[in-house]
C-alpha cells in the first residue's frame, strides 16, 4: 500500500471513530432554540418579599468573614456576635403580618439562622476554653494576626519580647504534656477520651494557625519593614519551631499518632445538646435517640430485602456473601468511565420517559466527568458528583490491595444505584436549578434538602422497578443500608455512645464495606469538614421528601412533575419549609418545627 493510500485509510478509520463518539453525545446537546429557554416560568415565579434582605445578610456576613479571618480569633467571635445581634434587632422591625407565604418562610428561616449562629459562637467559646488547658498561650497567638488586620503599626521590639514569652510558654506546656503522658493510663476512660479530643482539636488549631494566619502575619512585615525583621526574625523562628514541636508532642503523646501511620480518627463530638441545637435549625422534631430508632427500622427493612435478593442469587439468607459476589463483578481498568457515562444516560432517559420532572436541555449537556486522585480516594473512596462527576477508580501507581478495594467498592451494580444520585435527577440537577431559582436561599442550604433529595430518588427508582435483577437490588440496598448506618454512627459518636472504631466495624459487619473504604468513610465524617448532622441527613431528608410525596402526589393533589419541579425551583431550605411552600401555608411568626414525617415510631 502506498503512503498516500495508507494515509487515506487511516483518515477514513479515524473519521468513523470520531463520528461514532459524536453520535453518543449528540442527543445530549442543546439546540439553538433551547439556548434561550422560554421565560414565562421566570416571569410568573412567585418571589419572597425578603429576597433582597436575605441576600444582603449573606453578602455582609461573607464580607465580615473575609475581614475577620482568624479561626478561633477572639476579635472574630466578638464582631460576628455583634453582627448577628444587630440583624436580630433589624428583623424585629419587619411587619411579619404583612408578608406573604414566601416572605414568611424566609423570615422564619433567617430568624432561626441568626439564633443558631449565635449558639455556634457560644460553642466555639467553650471549645477555646477547653483548648486553653493544653495551650494557655493560644489566644495571644491568635491576637498577632488580628492586630495586623487592624493595620496597627507593629512595635517590633515589644513583639520580640512577646514571642520570646510565648515560646517559653509553649516549651513549658510541651514538657508538662510529655511528662504527664508517661504515666499508666486506661485509654478507655471518659477522661482520657476527652483529653484526646481536646488535644486533637488543639493540635489542629495550632498547626492551622502556624501554617496560615501566623505565616501570613510574619511575611506581611518581613523584608518590607527592616526594623521588624531585625527584631523578629530569630524570635519568630524559635516560636515557629516551638509550635511545630508541640503539635507533634500533642499528636504523639495524647492523640496517639505514630510516625508513618494514618492519623487516628478522633473527631470532635458536640454531645446531645449540640445535636439538639443542630437538629432544631434543620426543623427536625425528633431527638437523636429517636433518629437512631428510625435508622434501625430502616436498616431492618433493608436487611429483609437484602435477604430476598440473596436468595435469588443462591446464597440463602447469607446476604453478605451476595454482597461479596456483586463486588467481584467490577469492570476492568480503563472501563469505569464508560460505565458511569452509560449509567448517567440511562438514568436521564428513565426519569424523562416517565414524565417525573422537567430536565432542562442545557443541564443534560453541560455535566462533565473527571478522575479522582489517589490521595482524595483515601477519604472519598466512592465517586462524588454535581456538575462534574468525580470517578473513584484505581490508578496504576496504587498498591494492589488499594486497587482491588477501589474496584470492588465501585462495581457497576453499586454504581448504578448512585450515578443518578450525583447527576440527574440528583446533585447536578439540584445545582443547576437552585443557581437559577431562589438563589438567595443558598443561605439556608441544608444536607437534609441536598443529600435527602438525591437519596429520595434512589427510593423512587427502587419502587418503580429500576433494579434489573438481584445484583442491582444488592447494589441499591447496600447504599440504603449505608445511609441508615450513617445515622447510627454519626449521632452515636457525637453523643459518645460509639467510638470511631465501632463505627468502622459497623460499616464492615452490618453493611459489607471493604475495611479501608469503611475507614475512609468514618474518617471523612469526623475530619471537621462536614457539620455534625450531615451524614444523618441523607436518609432523614429522603424520608422527609418521601412523606411529602405521599401527602401531595400519592394523594392526587399534585402530579409528580409539578411536585418535583416546584421543589427544585423553591430553593435550598429545610424540607419542612418546602412543605409549607408547597401547601402555601401562612406560617405564624413564632413557628416551631412540628411535622412528624415518620410514622410508626415507637420511641417517645
Amino acid at each position: 500500500m502506498s503512503l498516500r493510500s495508507f494515509t487515506v485509510a487511516c483518515t477514513v478509520a479515524l473519521s468513523a471513530v470520531t463520528a461514532a463518539a459524536q453520535q453518543k453525545t449528540t442527543s445530549q446537546r442543546v439546540g439553538a432554540a433551547d439556548l434561550a429557554p422560554p421565560l414565562v416560568a421566570l416571569v410568573s415565579q412567585p418571589e419572597s418579599e425578603l429576597r433582597a434582605v436575605v441576600s444582603r445578610y449573606t453578602t455582609d456576613r461573607a464580607a465580615l468573614l473575609r475581614r475577620y479571618d482568624v479561626r478561633y480569633g477572639t476579635e472574630r467571635r466578638a464582631r460576628l456576635r455583634d453582627f448577628e445581634r444587630a440583624w436580630q434587632a433589624r428583623m424585629r422591625e419587619i411587619d411579619f403580618d404583612r408578608l406573604g407565604p414566601e416572605g414568611r418562610i424566609d423570615h422564619i428561616l433567617l430568624t432561626k439562622r441568626l439564633g443558631y449562629e449565635l449558639s455556634l459562637l457560644d460553642r466555639e467559646d467553650k471549645q477555646v476554653m477547653e483548648m486553653v488547658r493544653f495551650a494557655p498561650f493560644f489566644e495571644r497567638l491568635t491576637a498577632l494576626p488580628e492586630e495586623r488586620r487592624r493595620l496597627e503599626p507593629p512595635d517590633a521590639a515589644a513583639l520580640a519580647r512577646v514571642l520570646t514569652v510565648i515560646t517559653k510558654a509553649i516549651d513549658s506546656a510541651r514538657t508538662a504534656v510529655d511528662s504527664a503522658s508517661r504515666g499508666p493510663k486506661n485509654p478507655d476512660t471518659v477522661a482520657v477520651r476527652k483529653d484526646r479530643i481536646i488535644a486533637y482539636r488543639t493540635a489542629n488549631a495550632l498547626d492551622g494557625l502556624r501554617r496560615n494566619e501566623l505565616e501570613r502575619w510574619y511575611n506581611y512585615y518581613a523584608g518590607y519593614d527592616p526594623t521588624f525583621t531585625w527584631w523578629i526574625r530569630d524570635p519568630w523562628k524559635r516560636a515557629d519551631e516551638a509550635v511545630t514541636r508541640y503539635v507533634r508532642t500533642l499528636r504523639e503523646r495524647i492523640v496517639g499518632y505514630k510516625e508513618g501511620e494514618d492519623e487516628p480518627i478522633i473527631g470532635d463530638p458536640i454531645g446531645a445538646d449540640g445535636l439538639n441545637a443542630d437538629l432544631d435549625v434543620e426543623f427536625i422534631p425528633y431527638t437523636p435517640q429517636q433518629l437512631i430508632a428510625i435508622a434501625e427500622k430502616e436498616y431492618a427493612w433493608c436487611e429483609a430485602e437484602m435477604k430476598k435478593a440473596s436468595r435469588e442469587m443462591g446464597f440463602g439468607d447469607n446476604w453478605l456473601e451476595a454482597v461479596e459476589k456483586v463486588k467481584n463483578l467490577y469492570v476492568e481498568p480503563g472501563k469505569q468511565t464508560e460505565v458511569i457515562r452509560d449509567l448517567a444516560y440511562e438514568a436521564i432517559d428513565y426519569v424523562e420517559s416517565r414524565g417525573w420532572l422537567t430536565v432542562p436541555p442545557l443541564a443534560k449537556e453541560i455535566w462533565r466527568m473527571e478522575m479522582m486522585t489517589p490521595e482524595r480516594q483515601k477519604v472519598s473512596p466512592f465517586f462524588l458528583g454535581g456538575e462534574v462527576i468525580q470517578v473513584s477508580y484505581p490508578t496504576d501507581g496504587m498498591e494492589h490491595e488499594e486497587k482491588m478495594m477501589s474496584m470492588r467498592g465501585n462495581n457497576p451494580h453499586f454504581s448504578r444505584a448512585t450515578v443518578q444520585h450525583e447527576l440527574i435527577p440528583g446533585h447536578h440537577l439540584q445545582g443547576f436549578m437552585t443557581s437559577r431559582y431562589n438563589q438567595h436561599r443558598q443561605e439556608f442550604s441544608t444536607p437534609f434538602w441536598g443529600e435527602g433529595w438525591a437519596l429520595y430518588w434512589e427510593m423512587v427508582l427502587w419502587d418503580s422497578g429500576f433494579p434489573r435483577g438481584p445484583e442491582d437490588k444488592v447494589g441499591m440496598l447496600f447504599w440504603r443500608m449505608h445511609r441508615a448506618a450513617r445515622i447510627m454512627f454519626s449521632l452515636g459518636v457525637h453523643m459518645g455512645t460509639m467510638t470511631p472504631q465501632q463505627a468502622i466495624d459497623l460499616l464492615v459487619n452490618k453493611v459489607g464495606h471493604e475495611r479501608a473504604n469503611a475507614e475512609a468513610e468514618v474518617r471523612r465524617s469526623f475530619l471537621g469538614t462536614y457539620p455534625p448532622v450531615y451524614q444523618a441527613a441523607y436518609m432523614l431528608g429522603a424520608l422527609q421528601f418521601r412523606a411529602l410525596e405521599a401527602e401531595l402526589v400519592k394523594s392526587g393533589r399534585m402530579t409528580p412533575r409539578t411536585f418535583h419541579d416546584q421543589v427544585l425551583r423553591g430553593g435550598r431550605m429545610p424540607v419542612e419549609m418546602v412543605r409549607a411552600m408547597l401547601l402555601k401555608q401562612s406560617l405564624p411568626k413564632d413557628y416551631k418545627t412540628s411535622w412528624k414525617f415518620y410514622s410508626g415510631l415507637e420511641v417517645q
